[in-house]
């Protein structure tokens, strides 16, 4: 005679009776079968409704987790507690008290009182709530920190850390903006020699930082500086300067139109320059506009400043992704043989240690030496001997333009480092200073995205040189047709 396996719910066994809970959507088939498949997933055939007692429901599962709280109560003298997980039982605060003060006191952490539960919304487990959150602390300003990080200066090896707002600066810049009296070229030599460590790591001037990075800052044997006291009459001065030089502006960001023998940053012996002129500019909290590129001293022309640090880094973003587009004009010695070209080389410094050095072309692999390309187009030219250059910059390298004129043989004029010609005489009325204009930028707008098209007006110096040789301003510019990379 054959018989059947026991069923799991069957006499005897844990969970069955009344307590036993029911497995919903399994019901009887029809002719009093189960609606079970014939197979399990384990190969044996799944087990059926107890024969002797068809109406009596399956039990589900030997235990649950309802049945191992209650047993675990049970054992600790507990059962008559409320069981957890149970829906529509109302949390017991005594019963919370006791179980705090049994618990080991190397785990026992405070318990917020739970808040009674209605019969309407009592939850499954009731939540503590959640704390207040605390008020903001206003932290220093941009001036405070500055003024601390210089008082630290000559204390010893310091550690900063990266803020938000700093994302994507240059090491080097990050630097010179938490101290501004550190001359920029002892930046680079510390960097350079690797006396300083970002996350532990050697790095390099023109290295970008990312919020959270520990910069290490080595001890710097410096001069105490106080704070010079600023004069308001001379703040309004500065100010009235820098909004004369305005060509373009709003809540992002302006376009200066820098004049010639104006210095964009401090330097040895450098006294007035754009980035100091730009502290009149500071708002209450001390932060002021924002650096975005750089012009040699003798160039003018038009100097894109940020006045937010998020508009600082986009427009930084903008330049290193060659989404700027810019056009210089120069007056250069002779006429070039081709009058429209491309100027491809690889420019190392002279002296690797001088920040202001002269610029060589050098061999691609050459130390230090990173590739430059200038496209230029000749305008006009004055009885063969003087010629009107643009040129389109594609990359931006030091004295890039000045030394690939100088490169095809047509050096700027009144250039000091790279006018190398022998026995060439200035054509009188000329004067003798860098003939080089930015003459005009296009770049997206750091919030809208749009283009910014700004123009700049030719300084005095090469205003009168034009004038002189008949050279018209409003002529067509053939360098717009050169390529963009």
């Amino acid at each position: 005679m054959t018989t059947r396996p026991p069923s799991r719910g069957g006499a005897g066994r844990k969970g069955s009776g009344a307590g036993a809970t029911k497995r919903p959507g399994r019901g009887p088939g029809p002719a009093g079968k189960s609606s079970f498949g014939a197979k399990s997933a384990f190969g044996g055939k799944r087990p059926f409704r107890n024969a002797k007692d068809p109406d009596r429901e399956r039990t589900g599962p030997r235990t649950s987790a309802l049945d191992a709280a209650q047993r675990a109560a049970s054992m600790r003298g507990e059962a008559d507690k409320r069981a957890p997980w149970r829906p529509g039982d109302a949390p017991d605060p005594q019963a919370e008290q006791r179980d705090q003060q049994e618990l080991p006191s190397r785990i026992r952490s405070p318990r917020p009182q739970k808040p009674e539960a209605t019969p309407e919304d009592a939850p499954r487990r009731a939540r503590a709530p959640r704390a207040e959150t605390a008020a903001p602390v206003e932290g220093p300003t941009r001036r405070e920190q500055r003024a601390a990080a210089s008082a630290t200066l000559a204390s010893g090896v310091q550690t900063l850390v990266v803020e938000e707002d700093e994302a994507e600066m240059r090491i080097d810049r990050f630097l010179t903006t938490r101290f501004p009296q550190l001359p920029f070229t002892r930046v680079q030599s510390i960097v350079r020699k690797g006396e300083l460590r970002v996350d532990g790591r050697r790095a390099k001037p023109n290295d970008r930082l990312l919020p959270g990075m520990s910069v290490r800052v080595p001890p710097l044997k410096l001069d105490a500086v106080g704070e010079r006291p600023r004069s308001p009459q001379r703040d309004a001065t500065d100010a009235d300067f820098i909004r004369s030089l305005i060509l373009y502006e709003d809540a992002e960001m302006m376009i200066l139109n820098k004049p010639f023998g104006l210095a964009v940053q401090g330097g040895s012996g450098t006294v007035r320059h754009v980035d100091g002129l730009l502290e009149s500019l500071a708002g209450a909290d001390g932060q002021k506009p924002r650096l975005v590129h750089r012009l040699d001293k003798d160039t003018a022309g038009c100097l894109i400043v940020a006045k937010t640090r998020l508009a600082a880094a986009t427009l930084a973003k903008s330049f290193r992704s060659r989404s700027a587009r810019k056009v210089y004009w120069a007056l250069t010695a002779g006429v070039p043989r081709v009058p429209q070209g491309r100027i491809s080389t690889y420019l190392a410094k002279e002296e690797p240690t001088d920040a202001d050095a002269r610029m060589r072309v050098a061999q691609h692999g050459d130390d230090g030496a990173a590739h430059a390309l200038t496209y230029y187009a000749m305008v006009d030219n004055a009885a063969q001997k003087l010629s009107w250059l643009s040129l389109k910059p594609v990359t931006g390298r030091t004295h890039q333009l000045r030394a690939h004129a100088a490169h095809i043989g047509h050096p700027i004029v009144g250039d000091p480092k790279y006018f190398s010609i022998e026995n060439w005489e200035l054509p009188g009325g000329i004067q003798n200073r860098l003939h080089l204009l930015a003459r005009r930028i296009v770049i997206p707008h750091p919030r809208t995205g749009k283009p910014v098209d700004v123009t700049a007006p030719l300084p005095p110096h090469m205003a009168q040189s034009w004038n002189l040789l008949g050279f018209d301003a409003s002529r067509y510019d053939p360098i717009v047709e050169a390529p963009e990379a």
